[in-house]
């Protein structure tokens, strides 16, 4: 043990992960104009949806912003009301993500998993445990002003028990962010997870909560390493093995995007297209929320894990302007 021990002393740091977005900044950006294009599509009989899908998804949301201004600036008209009006179905509702400010998109999105009869838990832990620190305290606020309530509390009665808890530490305790990996720590967390089990975790929320919710994602995916190479099991096995439900959900997920986050998500969108229906909103969500983040690697991990392009089964889910605008956020537009 010593000799482990004196091995696992110290600290390392990892390179940064490579991320490909499918939506860039657009170079010689003229927002008048854009605005000026956009109101001669919604002009008169009939609406243009081909020009709307064509400028809107090769535009940033920071450059949407600046076109929303330049047009009630021009018109002195809501930009995103106007849309909305003019546009119906999935391609709607697309339009109307890709005009929102990521929290604004995502607050409405936590509103909608809590809202009404029952939760959806899956889109809690999707956002929860993928965004940044800044991005949940953006949430948090924002969350606050559209709804005038406070999401935490929101949150918790909607959840219950360990899972409530674990979600509500994503809000509270800042993950750390660096890339530094603490090898003595690692291998004794590593350890301690396998002594206690996956089963007992929830006892012992002081020890099982912080590991999964303030470790950075570099520490953590040492210590799942940790983990097998101590009892020769994968952790996200192990999970499976002895958990279930929205706790399990929860550590899977976590587990995942630790290790890779465009296959977590590619994984999503595979669950959310396959068999009888479709799960439009969460299809819907993952694209506009990862198409300036890594939505070019979700493709990549798509095709790698189910040997078909995200754009056939896009192709094969979604039909008319719905499938052309979700084939132009992946960066496959026909």
């Amino acid at each position: 043990m010593a000799n482990i021990q004196r091995i696992r002393q110290g600290s390392i740091k990892v390179p940064p992960e490579f991320r490909e977005p499918t939506i860039r900044e657009t170079s010689g950006f003229h927002p008048e104009d854009d605005a000026k294009a956009l109101q001669k599509a919604m002009k008169g009989f009939g609406t243009d949806e081909k020009a709307i899908i064509n400028l809107l998804t090769k535009r940033t949301n920071q450059q949407r912003q600046i076109i929303a201004e330049a047009y009630q600036t021009l018109f002195n008209k809501d930009l995103a009301k106007d849309l909305k009006s003019e546009l119906s179905g999935t391609l709607s509702d697309v339009v109307v993500g890709l005009m929102q400010s990521p929290e604004v998109f995502d607050a409405h999105e936590i509103h909608k998993a809590i809202s009404g009869l029952g939760t959806d838990e899956e889109t809690l832990v999707e956002i929860l445990c993928s965004r940044t620190n800044a991005e949940l305290y953006a949430i948090k606020l924002t969350y606050q002003k559209l709804f005038n309530k406070d999401v935490e509390k929101d949150i918790s009665g909607d959840t219950s028990g360990y899972f409530r808890r674990l979600l509500l530490a994503e809000f509270q305790i800042p993950r750390n962010e660096t890339d530094e990996i603490f090898l003595y720590q690692s291998y004794h967390e590593a350890l301690a997870l396998w002594e206690t089990g996956p089963k007992k975790w929830p006892q012992d929320e002081a020890f099982s909560i912080p590991i999964f919710t303030r470790r950075s994602h570099a520490h953590l995916r040492h210590v799942f390493d940790e983990y097998k190479a101590i009892c020769g099991l994968d952790i996200e096995k192990d999970v499976t093995n002895e958990l279930s439900g929205d706790v399990a959900d929860y550590f899977l997920a976590i587990i995942k995007l630790t290790r890779n986050p465009p296959a977590y998500f590619a994984e999503r969108l595979y669950k959310a297209m396959k068999g009888l229906g479709t799960t439009e909103r969460t299809v819907v969500r993952i694209l506009v929320s990862r198409s300036e983040k890594d939505l070019g690697n979700i493709k990549s991990e798509y095709f790698r894990l189910y040997g078909k392009s995200l754009e056939s089964w896009i192709s094969g889910d979604f039909s008319g302007d719905a499938r052309k605008i979700l084939l132009a956020l992946i960066g496959e537009a026909k």
